[in-house]
């Protein structure tokens, strides 16, 4: 393939598409009409001599060629964005760029709205994706592109992976407000005594507060495993089942139902949550991504107590 007659955006629509895993909504995102997207996607194929992505019902599903070199296209993209951004003043006011932002559930329900309302008198027309990613694809996320910033637990990273620290979280136990464990001596035979709801994205594995009670060699029954919160807060208020989260949001609920939830602290100390902000250190070069980092630094220090994240 002869890269001087190659046009590169081309490989923009390729990872697009690749993310959407659909024509329709991939045109939307590049502002572009679906023919032209499927026009560039059959100027690849024919590039590739690959169909690149197959139909599957209603997804497009990438080939194995498409899965081998999505993640080299994403690196060279972002470089080359990187360059081209070097030396640039980035205009808050006047631009229309998009961020992704990798986070789980709870911080999208808690940082989220202190962050828009700072980023929106500074950047009206920016546009910001709050998506889920997994840890083990993380570092890979970042050096791509894929993902500008990650707001988790601390986790071990490669060298190029920037982090810093934006918090500590405590967990708590949310309670209906007329549990029978309410009437208890409330200690850690009391909380293990009852079922728990476990709220985690993978099938299986233990969660935060089983590995901090697993160290002082103490388990508990998990009777339910969900994938969000909102349905293990639909089961805890209609069954005998506890469920522990991060302390300050279970504060928040108990304050907005005060009627409906009663909280009280996880019955270990130690089980606290080193929250961390991360980006690939590449991405600093870009102005944009240097100012959306000072941005999410002061709100997420703001934040931190409010419930930012449970590992899940």
């Amino acid at each position: 393939m002869n890269l001087s007659k190659t046009d590169l955006n081309l490989f923009v629509v390729f990872d697009v598409i690749y993310q959407e895993g659909n024509l329709t909504r991939a045109s939307e995102r590049l502002h572009l009409s679906q023919p032209a997207v499927s026009h560039a996607l059959a100027r690849l194929r024919e590039r590739f001599d690959d169909p690149l992505f197959e139909r599957v019902g209603k997804r497009m599903q990438p080939t194995p060629l498409a899965q081998a070199i999505i993640e080299r296209v994403r690196a060279a993209l972002a470089e080359l964005e990187s360059t081209l951004n070097e030396g640039l003043v980035f205009e808050p006011s006047r631009s229309g760029r998009q961020f992704t932002l990798a986070m789980r559930d709870l911080l999208e329900a808690t940082a989220l709205p202190a962050l828009m309302m700072h980023l929106q008198p500074l950047a009206p027309g920016i546009q910001v994706r709050s998506i889920r990613q997994n840890r083990r694809d993380l570092a890979s996320a970042l050096r791509s592109g894929s993902v500008d910033f990650a707001a988790d637990v601390l986790v071990p990273m490669a060298g190029d992976i920037g982090h810093q620290r934006i918090g500590q979280q405590q967990l708590a136990v949310l309670l209906r407000h007329d549990h029978p464990a309410l009437t208890q001596l409330w200690e850690a035979d009391t909380y293990l005594g009852w079922g728990h709801v476990l709220v985690s994205s993978r099938p299986e594995g233990p969660g935060a507060e089983d590995l901090a009670l697993a160290r002082e060699g103490l388990e508990r029954r998990v009777a339910l495993r969900c994938q969000n919160y909102y349905a293990a807060l639909q089961v805890a208020a209609k069954t005998d089942l506890l469920l522990t989260l991060p302390r300050d949001y279970a504060a928040q609920l108990a304050n907005q139902q005060p009627q409906q939830w009663m909280v009280k602290p996880f019955p270990l100390p130690t089980a606290n949550l080193e929250l961390h902000l991360y980006w690939h250190k590449k991405a600093l070069r870009d102005p944009a991504l240097a100012w959306l980092q000072q941005q999410l630094l002061a709100v997420l220090r703001d934040t931190a107590g409010t419930g930012l994240t449970l590992p899940q």
